[in-house]
């Protein structure tokens, strides 16, 4: 059994949703399908919730209206009977008149969350129904009969297994079975979502709940690259990552994964393929937990940076020193990204400056503090191993005219990043792509 997820641009429109659904037939008997919702869903649907939050049920309504008047033209682009058609246009008017359900009822944080599930309900309801159309026993089962997260807000897994798997025998003889990414309920049991990595993140759940043969994640683009082709020219598709290597990537910059949804393939030992609906002849990229030994893989880059460098004449020889600096940050509930020490001083990067001013100011009743804002972390990823002699005198050689505020090494067998001004990032990544990758 496999597990296939599709991303909203691969469901974006009727044509496409016509190209997914002969890849779903196309990948065999018995295996589960989990959509995201239709490109630009999602967003129109926040949208929706925020006019309502804002107490402005007049664009809240017209919102509606636009995002009707697009399903309305998908379904009759999607259909060809009429029987078909008219199915699905009663349940999505039930999608209508639900959001429109809020500005009698009242909204709140709870409601938000309602709204924006609608998207995937949406999309897979759609797909089921084109699916049947064409003749494929596709049963639809909702995420929220399976899916749920338990009081610290992670994943519920022994209730996620113990509802998926019955739910699998009792649809054996389907062709297909199709449910919602994203979506899910609370330890409560109130509708609730994945937060991190959505439907990607669904997917790798269900996988290793279900120890399927391979989790097959479908974008719009043919897998991982070796940089990011919105910036850099002559990237090529990355053959194989390791999970370790797909995470760092994935942390630091790279779009197509978040770093967090892979790793219940990976616990469980399941191999996940990144594959291009647009072109689903291509290879793609496939993470599992092999190592290739020798050369570089990939890099990423991770805008958003600030840099927070203290500076303490107390520091050296000062036992508990970095436990006070990082417990500060824990106090503020900000994650650290980056750390360099010297004997004087120690530079930490975040990117996430809500609580910056105070943690500056906790921060000087142990030295100095320097703060640079508008920094990006630039990593690269491959097989950086002791015996790998020579590649460091690459990297340095590439970054030769950029300016670096910081340098990490060694935090691991696999990484290397530097922190550079913003403003340098597309030479920095370029001049690296085309020392690492293009010059081999």
């Amino acid at each position: 059994m496999k597990i296939l997820k599709f991303g909203g641009t691969s469901v974006g429109s009727a044509e496409r949703m016509k190209k997914v659904a002969d890849l779903i037939m196309g990948r065999g008997r018995g295996n589960v399908v989990v959509l995201s919702a239709m490109s630009g869903t999602t967003n129109s649907l926040l949208e929706i919730a925020d006019y309502y939050a804002r107490g402005n049920r007049a664009s809240a309504r017209a919102a509606i209206q636009r995002l009707k008047g697009k399903y309305a033209t998908h379904i009759r682009q999607l259909y060809s009977t009429t029987a078909a058609r008219e199915r699905v246009e009663a349940f999505v008017n039930s999608v209508w008149q639900l959001l429109g359900s809020f500005a009698a009822d009242g909204y709140s944080p709870q409601a938000a969350k309602q709204i924006v599930a609608q998207g995937e309900i949406m999309s897979t309801n759609m797909m089921t129904a084109y699916l049947q159309e064409r003749g494929c026993k596709a049963v639809l089962v909702s995420a929220l009969d399976f899916m749920r997260t338990d009081d610290q807000d992670e994943p519920d897994m022994p209730f996620i297994r113990s509802r998926f798997l019955p739910i699998l025998e009792a649809n054996e003889d389907a062709d297909i079975i199709i449910t919602q990414g994203f979506i899910c309920q609370d330890a409560q049991g109130r509708l609730s979502n994945l937060k991190r990595g959505g439907s990607d993140y669904t997917a790798s759940l269900l996988g290793a709940a279900a120890r399927a043969e391979i989790i097959e994640i479908w974008t719009d683009i043919d897998g991982m690259h070796t940089s990011d082709p919105r910036f850099v020219e002559g990237t090529r598709p990355v053959h194989q990552l390791h999970f370790e290597e797909a995470a760092e990537l994935a942390y630091f910059g790279a779009k197509i994964l978040h770093p967090t949804c892979i790793l219940p393939a990976k616990f469980a030992g399941i191999p996940v393929r990144l594959l291009n609906t647009m072109q689903p002849e291509a290879e793609g990229t496939i993470i599992n937990n092999h190592f290739d030994t020798g050369g570089l893989k990939a890099m990423a880059a991770k805008d958003g940076i600030t840099v927070i460098k203290i500076i303490s004449g107390r520091m050296l020889l000062a036992r508990g020193f970095l436990r006070k600096v990082f417990e500060i940050f824990e106090t503020h509930q900000t994650s650290i990204d980056m750390v360099t020490t010297s004997e004087v001083g120690v530079s930490i990067t975040i990117d996430d400056p809500t609580h910056l001013a105070a943690i500056e100011s906790d921060l000087r009743q142990y030295g100095t503090v320097e703060t640079d804002r508008d920094m990006c972390i630039i990593c690269v990823v491959g097989d950086l191993h002791l015996d790998q002699v020579g590649i460091e005198g690459k990297v340095a050689a590439a970054m030769g005219d950029i300016p670096i505020r910081m340098i990490s090494y060694g935090g691991s067998n696999h990484n290397i990043s530097f922190v550079v001004p913003a403003a340098y990032k597309q030479q920095a990544l370029q001049a690296l792509h085309t020392k690492l990758f293009l010059n081999e």
